[in-house]
């Protein structure tokens, strides 16, 4: 498995490589949900929003969430929330958000696209793959309407099979591929193309959330995200952007060691509107050694 922050210029990214399909029926499910502080006693249960247009669910402002990505493990007490990815399990009586690495490719499953869509990954002028230095992943190539529909089918099958498995919202990773795609992506194509993975999670019952990018935030509501999932939003002063534009409901990772904002003064100046977690780098499964998980 690979991480993703392992610095703070660089967000976090999908763990698990490989190519899966889904399948196309899904179901919506309804979650009770509660807030909490670490250490204390589970609030009230709480039945998380529905949208009126889409009839999807969101998730309840300040519910206790865990980010597993890297793992799936038994959700620490008072937890009400968790992500993981969608190859993984989801866990009943929690709100479920499927993690989709939707704008770039695992390096594991590069051979794939490269076999079956290699008309889909990003090139350069000299015909070389663009890729993500951080992390080593090709990015997709989302500059055209045509490209952009064949994605939505690809991926959208990714965000049935979230559906299908149980989850209620899905995160599709890397909105900001345009950053790295030297010049050959733009906001408005990236912005495009999540407008399609959103009404494919919407046809789904899926609610869908904003995966970091303060640059798209304005435009959340024309491409229809529901919440925000965002990384170390405390350090780059963030938070109060996602937190206005969420009306709260937003699931905030800080990763331990990183940046010069401690948990505990991000926690005294957010704790008692958003989601906040803090993580190791490398988002291990509670049994590993370096685990970290902590909640304001």
């Amino acid at each position: 498995m690979t991480g993703r922050a392992h610095s703070l210029f660089f967000r976090r990214g999908r763990v698990v490589a490989g190519v899966a399909t889904g399948l196309a029926s899904a179901l919506a499910v309804g979650v009770l949900a509660g807030c909490s502080a670490e250490g204390g006693e589970s609030g009230a249960a709480e039945l998380p929003l529905r949208t009126k247009a889409a009839d999807v669910l969101l998730p309840t402002a300040g519910m206790m969430f865990d980010y597993q990505i890297g793992g799936g493990y038994t959700p620490p007490d008072g937890v009400r929330a968790v992500s993981r990815d969608r190859e993984d399990e989801s866990v009943p009586g929690q709100y479920n958000v499927c993690y989709v690495n939707a704008f770039q490719v695992q390096p594991g499953a590069l051979d794939w696209w490269q076999d079956t869509h290699p008309d889909l990954l990003l090139r350069d002028g000299d015909g070389e793959l663009v890729i993500d230095e951080g992390w080593g992943e090709a990015l997709l190539d989302t500059s055209t309407a045509a490209r952009r529909t064949q994605l939505a089918e690809i991926v959208g099958k990714w965000i049935d099979g979230c559906a299908k498995n149980g989850f209620q919202a899905v995160e599709p990773d890397n909105l900001d591929s345009f950053e790295r795609s030297k010049g050959k992506l733009t906001q408005d194509h990236n912005a495009a193309f999540a407008k399609a993975l959103a009404a494919r999670a919407h046809s789904d019952g899926l609610a869908i959330g904003q995966k970091n990018t303060t640059d798209l935030l304005d435009r959340h509501a024309a491409i229809g995200f529901d919440f925000a999932v965002t990384e170390e939003c405390a350090q780059f002063d963030e938070c109060d952007a996602y937190a206005d534009a969420y009306d709260d409901r937003v699931f905030a990772i800080e990763y331990e060691g990183e940046g010069d904002v401690g948990f505990d003064e991000t926690c005294s100046a957010w704790g008692d509107r958003i989601s906040l977690v803090l993580r190791d780098l490398d988002v291990l499964p509670a049994s590993e050694k370096g685990h970290v998980f902590r909640t304001c």
